[in-house]
């Protein structure tokens, strides 16, 4: 494990101390699982803005496939 030196402010230091300690588990690990937490929610973040873009993207192509089809179905010769 490594080890990391993090400036924060007093007041969020003594509310993490509280909450640890309510928790009864060291400040250390209360601090670990808030980045953990954090950590997981951006990357769910990250991959549903992918999966938007994706959507859109894919979104687009099928339209103009679908506007195709239509070309297609209403020719006078289809």
């Amino acid at each position: 494990m490594k080890t990391i030196a993090l400036k924060i402010p007093e007041e969020l230091l003594e509310a993490s101390q509280r909450c640890a300690s309510s928790l009864h588990v060291p400040r250390a690990e209360y601090i670990r699982t808030a980045i953990d937490r954090m950590n997981r929610r951006t990357l769910r973040q990250m991959r549903a803005r992918r999966m938007a873009e994706v959507s859109r993207r894919v979104r687009a192509e099928s339209m103009a496939v679908n506007e195709e089809f239509s070309l297609f179905e209403s020719a006078p010769d289809a």
